[in-house]
């Protein structure tokens, strides 16, 4: 798969809560971190639980390794979808969030 998804996000408001729910419910191995905590499983896909501070609080969503961020984002826009927020860059890469025509939304990443 030349796009494979690489990593997800679980957001709440509260970050200790919905941390310790998953951490109980899935035994997932996770290191806490300033809003949430990093989930690095032994088999899958790595992700996090995030609480941003602002809304939208509860949200999942996975992220989609791209060659390029800025221009997935003009081929989302080409074919109906809008972009949400973004690009953004981040120590490790870059990231957007993009929702298709019906209103998914989801995340496109590119490692730095």
């Amino acid at each position: 798969m030349p796009n494979p998804i690489v990593f997800f996000e679980i957001g709440c408001a509260d970050a200790a809560g919905t941390t310790e729910f998953y951490q109980k419910l899935f035994d997932w191995n996770m290191s806490p971190m300033p809003t949430g905590a990093l989930i690095t499983p032994d088999e899958g896909i790595p992700g996090q639980i995030n609480s941003l501070g602002h809304e939208p609080h509860q949200y999942t969503t996975f992220y989609v390794q791209v060659d390029d961020v800025a221009a997935s984002i003009e081929k989302v826009k080409e074919l109906g979808g809008k972009l949400i927020v973004g690009p953004v860059p981040i120590p490790t890469g870059t990231f957007a969030w993009i929702s298709d025509p019906g209103g998914n939304v989801i995340g496109l990443w590119k490692s730095s």
